[in-house]
């Protein structure tokens, strides 16, 4: 079968954006590790999000993962291989434009309970900056988060 070059440089394309999380599936998988730690606790939750084989932890195959804030702005969990990040206080993380992520996340979070929190953020897999938006919620004081690329 021959592909006409049109087709050979656009298919690509068409195929990673089908791929590409949504926002629907970022809100779920909130929505997911809410629900698991009001069944099994909070750290039981934190502990399946950091641990290489957890229930919320993707490695570094995944772009959409769960994130935990406390209101301080310390990171007590993350489901990435970013668990450096762990007991870290993030409060002061800019984005390139000077936007405050972490407090703009815990500010949404605080007075609406949850919404969504556009900002730039380098890509784990090609380091480019690219848009990004999160779902953030708050549960037992708490911010859960996940994220995705605005592609």
């Amino acid at each position: 079968m021959r592909f006409s070059p049109f087709i050979a440089a656009v298919l690509p394309c068409l195929m990673a954006s089908a791929q590409s999380p949504t926002p629907a599936q970022a809100e779920s998988l909130v929505k997911r590790a809410v629900g698991y730690a009001k069944t099994h606790g909070i750290e039981k939750l934190i502990q399946q999000t950091n641990q290489g084989n957890g229930v919320f932890h993707v490695g570094s195959g995944g772009e959409m993962y769960l994130f935990v804030y406390d209101q301080a702005g310390i990171c007590k969990a993350i489901g990435f291989n970013s668990v450096e990040l762990v007991g870290k206080n993030r409060i002061g993380l800019k984005d390139p434009d000077g936007k405050m992520i972490i407090q703009e996340m815990l500010s949404v979070a605080k007075n609406k309970g949850k919404g969504w929190v556009d900002y730039k953020y380098p890509d784990p897999v090609t380091g480019k900056v690219l848009m990004k938006t999160s779902y953030v919620e708050l549960h037992e004081g708490l911010i859960f988060g996940c994220g995705i690329y605005k592609r």
